[in-house]
């Protein structure tokens, strides 16, 4: 049925509407997220409007992939609502064809789009999103809090911070280093615009230093040796839904080496395996709303109904993977258990529907 020729119809049908969804909301959340970077952008950084432009179109990506299961759910409607309209899938039904075969190309596109969120989309959201932080960071802007970093290196106890990172987490933005001595107290400060780490240093750059009681001097370049390993900085500084997913698994064996907890990162890493047949159970979904022939127009009650069961099925799917990447829920569980149901009960209902 896939490729027959009613089926490459119906594909082709879901594909436009797949794509006219995705220029809309693209073009909502460019908007809607430029007003507030924007208002972020200020000229004492060296930033304007043009720089607020390229942040937001790098921002974009990362914002667009937690949009693509309502992109399926609403084109999988909107689609069998035209279809339906236009007495289409009224003629395939009188031509034996059941629900089970024409609803086969749409579940199959929808698995499509799955596959692209996670092998394009993903990747992509992932490197962009690392640059418009640093850049959002360059300019002293509202970043998400990165955690403190505590070193003893050749009995030096240091911590070191910063407002962003980039280069997956071996370069710090707007970085702190706070030295203590022996007895735990403050002994000096540096801030600088960036820290490198590499080769066992932190190597920071257009430094300031202070110091108790004294005036503050500026250095062009300060280095601080490190007992830390780039790896291990990375595991502690990068979130796990900034790291591709191809690179998911190398970060997964590299955590357990050093120790690390892995249950963010394998949440996350089978969350992005079961999206494609999430995408596919939000099909189903929009199905058991959208099949029934309505000579007028479909009931704004069951259509509701639809968008209401796709949102509740979304919202546990994030907070089941929030249980998963605490410890509460064992990973797999945690990704693959809200799918697995939502496909049964979309597929009962059909059943039901159609089957009696």
């Amino acid at each position: 049925m896939i490729f027959s020729t009613l089926g490459r119809y119906f594909l082709a049908r879901y594909i436009v509407t797949v794509g006219w969804f995705l220029f809309g909301i693209v073009a909502i959340i460019y908007l809607i997220d430029f007003s507030e970077v924007a208002g972020n952008v200020t000229a004492e950084a060296g930033q304007n409007i043009g720089d607020a432009l390229i942040i937001t179109a790098l921002r974009l990506p990362y914002i667009l992939q937690q949009t693509v299961p309502f992109i399926a759910l609403f084109a999988g409607m909107v689609a069998l609502i035209a279809l339906n309209r236009r007495h289409e899938l009224v003629v395939t039904r009188a031509a034996g064809i059941s629900v089970w075969q024409f609803m086969l190309p749409f579940v199959f596109g929808s698995f499509l789009l799955g596959l692209a969120a996670v092998f394009a989309l993903n990747p992509l959201a992932s490197w962009s999103q690392t640059k418009a932080l640093g850049l959002q960071a360059m300019a002293g802007g509202n970043t998400d809090t990165i955690p403190w970093l505590r070193q003893i290196t050749d009995g030096q106890d240091t911590i070191i911070g910063g407002r962003g990172i980039a280069e997956n987490g071996s370069e710090l933005i707007g970085a702190v280093v706070i030295y203590f001595n022996d007895q735990g107290r403050i002994e000096k400060r540096q801030d600088a615009k960036t820290a490198t780490l590499s080769d066992g240093w932190w190597t920071l750059h257009d430094v300031t230093e202070t110091r108790l009681g004294e005036l503050s001097t500026h250095s062009a370049e300060v280095r601080v040796k490190t007992n830390l390993d780039e790896e291990f900085v990375q595991q502690h500084l990068v979130q796990p839904d900034l790291v591709s997913i191809y690179d998911l698994k190398d970060r997964i064996s590299d955590a357990r080496q050093f120790g690390v907890s892995t249950k963010a990162l394998e949440t996350q890493y089978n969350y992005l395996l079961s999206l494609p047949l999430l995408l596919v159970a939000m099909t189903l979904i929009a199905a058991t709303v959208c099949l029934k022939f309505s000579r007028f127009a479909q009931s704004p009650i069951v259509i509701l109904g639809g968008i209401l069961s796709g949102f509740l099925l979304y919202v546990t799917s994030v907070l089941v993977k929030a249980f998963g990447s605490s410890g509460v829920l064992s990973p797999l569980l945690a990704a693959w258990i809200p799918v697995i149901v939502a496909a049964a009960l979309g597929l009962t209902i059909l059943l039901h529907q159609e089957d009696g």
